[in-house]
């Protein structure tokens, strides 16, 4: 049944849309072009220039619509079932791969506003699986040309006003800190949660300046164990410990002092961290057995797309975690991430 609660446009996200060519490779695929199991990177122009055409000519690669925020809003709109609950920005060549990527936002009922440009071709992703494991490889492309003027349209500005809760990934620090920074301003001023993923250990590491520009305004902080552990190195911590350093995070700098910073750490299998206000709580990860785990592409995007359906609902943030953890259960038993049917998270159950 359609939610009656939410509106159009409750929840709006910017990223880079990417669409994943998806194949399953031996481990010495990852060593040839000096790649690493769990990791994500920017593709180098010159050491993976061969790595997608050899993807698509000698593995049974899929294509999978995909890039981090958008997998996100997919999942979430999966879940609240309001059509265009969620609306996405972000770059996409002239070209066929923009219109797969359209084509499935719209049948998930993401509203895809597009920036399109002719200088560069739609980004790709390069996700190479091995044992259940995943190694992302992006090459951007379209999704680096994203210009601050794409959000200042009157349309789209309208769009950024009217949102009530904001979701950036850290990879788009690589691509337009002035529209993450014109965002953040706009959730500050009318009090409306700003929520980011820290995305990849790189981004603690080389983008840590626009990172640490835009944390003030930062009220939900997703990320992973190696991200949160590179990001304390990063930061001069001085710990290891995955809850002091979800605490830590908590307490840096924040410009609303009106709601508690909000840090959220996932572990694999081991239990997620949740952190607020001082307090620390687990969340067991229910065991997969090993032959329902198909692939782990895109289970971080689907924790998260689960966890902001229930937030942008007003629920607990025990409730917005269990379904964080249901959605990337349902995710990793599939390609990348896809699902289908209808949603059936149940609280009670979790």
């Amino acid at each position: 049944m359609e939610n009656e609660v939410l509106k159009e446009n409750t929840l709006l996200g910017m990223g880079n849309p990417l669409l994943d060519i998806s194949a399953t490779v031996e481990k010495d695929f990852l060593a040839k072009y000096d790649l690493k199991a769990n990791d994500a990177i920017l593709a180098d122009p010159e050491k993976h220039k061969t790595l997608y055409s050899e993807l698509m000519d000698n593995f049974n690669a899929e294509y999978i619509a995909g890039g981090s925020v958008q997998n996100a809003l997919r999942v979430c709109q999966w879940l609240v079932e309001k059509p265009k609950a969620t609306t996405f920005f972000g770059c996409v060549g002239v070209d066929q791969y923009s219109k797969i990527l359209h084509d499935k936002a719209v049948t998930d009922r993401v509203n895809a506003k597009y920036q399109y440009t002719d200088k560069e071709p739609s980004g790709t992703c390069a996700v190479l699986v091995t044992d259940h494991h995943r190694s992302l490889c992006a090459n951007l492309g379209a999704a680096n040309c994203f210009t601050i003027d794409h959000i200042r349209k009157p349309e789209n500005k309208k769009l950024v006003d009217n949102a009530k809760f904001y979701y950036i990934s850290g990879f788009f620090l690589t691509v337009s800190p002035p529209s993450i920074m014109e965002v953040a301003k706009v959730a500050l001023a009318n009090d409306r949660p700003l929520i980011m993923n820290l995305s990849a250990p790189f981004i603690c590491q080389f983008y840590k300046e626009p990172l640490m520009q835009v944390l003030p305004y930062v009220d939900v902080v997703f990320g992973n164990e190696t991200e949160a552990e590179t990001f304390a190195q990063e930061q001069d911590f001085g710990t290891k410990d995955i809850k002091e350093i979800a605490l830590k995070i908590c307490k840096l700098p924040k410009q609303n002092e009106k709601r508690s910073r909000v840090v959220v750490l996932t572990q694999g299998v081991d239990p997620v961290i949740l952190a607020c206000e001082g307090n620390i709580k687990e969340f067991t990860v229910q065991a997969l057995p090993a032959e329902q785990l198909v692939d782990t592409n895109g289970a971080g995007d689907a924790f998260a797309g689960g966890f902001l359906s229930q937030y942008i609902e007003g629920k607990d943030l025990d409730v917005c975690v269990k379904c964080g953890l249901w959605a990337a259960r349902q995710i990793v038993q599939r390609n990348g991430c896809t699902f289908e049917g209808k949603a059936t998270f149940d609280p009670s159950k979790e």
